[in-house]
């Protein structure tokens, strides 16, 4: 009996804990821990930041970037590439920049148990949505 093909895609859609790869003005790499969010029929890849860190920093000053994600036994990784835009920060809870990060946040992890105090925070945070167009897509299975 043959097991199906490895779909590093699906890998990403169902991983909520992956490693954004930015590049530093130096042209090293950045790394940062963050939760994505992968829609395979946008050909998206969310992650929600925080205005004035690194990778939000590196992303503003260089717009591309990978996310990589690893299967819980760590025996199957995938990796998504491409150009980046973000959106944000917003200073109204009931603007667009934040209308974003609820769009996000409902994709990724369903309803919020209070979503003015969600909006509140992601004005308070200063937080931004980094959306990448996904151009590549590649990983690989280890499983025997």
């Amino acid at each position: 009996m043959t097991s199906p093909a490895f779909d590093p895609a699906t890998l990403l859609a169902e991983s909520r804990l992956g490693v954004l790869a930015t590049l530093k003005a130096s042209g090293l790499p950045q790394l940062s821990p963050v939760m994505p969010f992968y829609d395979p029929a946008a050909g998206t890849l969310s992650v929600s930041m925080t205005e004035g860190r690194a990778k939000t920093a590196n992303l503003r000053r260089d717009p591309r970037a990978a996310v990589e994600v690893t299967a819980a036994d760590g025996r199957a990784w995938a990796t998504a590439e491409g150009p980046v835009t973000l959106t944000g920060p917003g200073t109204d809870p009931q603007g667009p920049e934040v209308q974003v990060l609820v769009d996000y946040y409902r994709h990724a992890a369903g309803e919020h148990r209070d979503w003015d105090d969600y909006r509140a925070t992601m004005v308070a945070d200063r937080r931004v949505l980094m959306v990448m167009t996904v151009e590549r897509i590649y990983g690989e299975s280890i499983r025997s």
